[in-house]
């Protein structure tokens, strides 16, 4: 019940956010860009939840990703208001909200793909496990750039806030070394976290 009552939370808490967000977003298109992920996940969670129920980690795991997606989809990367709060406080050059949003798309891969190799036999527990997380939030990370990359070919100039690259000309690198933190992060301290979490659920009389 505890469960439910935290599942049901999470998701009332994404929805509301992404309709508030949706009411007057600063740039229409770049919202919608920046929530599609939202979007194309929600469906996939609650299809997979049945046959593959992840750990609590992961879930809220995903719904601080979500959430982090569609503040950044609202304003638009370069204009969050935290963001400029963190720039003043650090005495940055740009506003560093969309390197969050990186470094959580390291995090939210890497944790699950650690959890469906593990679950579905595909890997045993070791170092090789960590190795395959990080390549794949790393991957996840470059198609994620490329697909800013096709977005900007297409839409040209109207593709600057959803590229959020803030005239920054290593912004791509530095986004996949974000996510590369992300992952590392999530491999290093909170696999103990997720293991345990997967332990209880596959113990004898656990429900599901």
């Amino acid at each position: 019940m505890q469960d439910r009552t935290l599942y049901a939370t999470l998701s009332a808490a994404v929805s509301l956010a992404l309709i508030g967000s949706g009411i007057a977003p600063h740039d229409r298109a770049t919202w919608l860009l920046e929530v599609a992920p939202v979007l194309i996940a929600a469906p996939l969670l609650l299809w997979s939840h049945a046959r593959l129920p992840l750990t609590r980690l992961l879930y809220i795991v995903i719904a601080i990703h979500a959430l982090i997606l569609i503040l950044g989809g609202t304003y638009t990367y370069a204009r969050v208001p935290l963001g400029f709060w963190v720039q003043d406080w650090l005495d940055l050059s740009r506003n560093p909200y969309d390197k969050l949003g990186h470094f959580i798309q390291g995090v939210t891969p890497a944790l699950l793909a650690r959890e469906v190799l593990l679950r579905l036999g595909f890997v045993r527990p070791g170092r090789m496990l960590g190795f395959l997380a990080i390549c794949v939030a790393l991957g996840f990370s470059a198609f994620y750039e490329l697909i800013e990359w096709w977005v900007a070919l297409l839409a040209g100039q109207g593709a600057e806030a959803f590229l959020g690259t803030q005239g920054d000309p290593w912004d791509t690198q530095s986004d996949m070394f974000m996510a590369l933190l992300g992952a590392l992060f999530a491999v290093t301290l909170l696999a103990g976290l997720q293991d345990r979490q997967m332990q209880r659920a596959n113990a004898p009389g656990s429900a599901a």
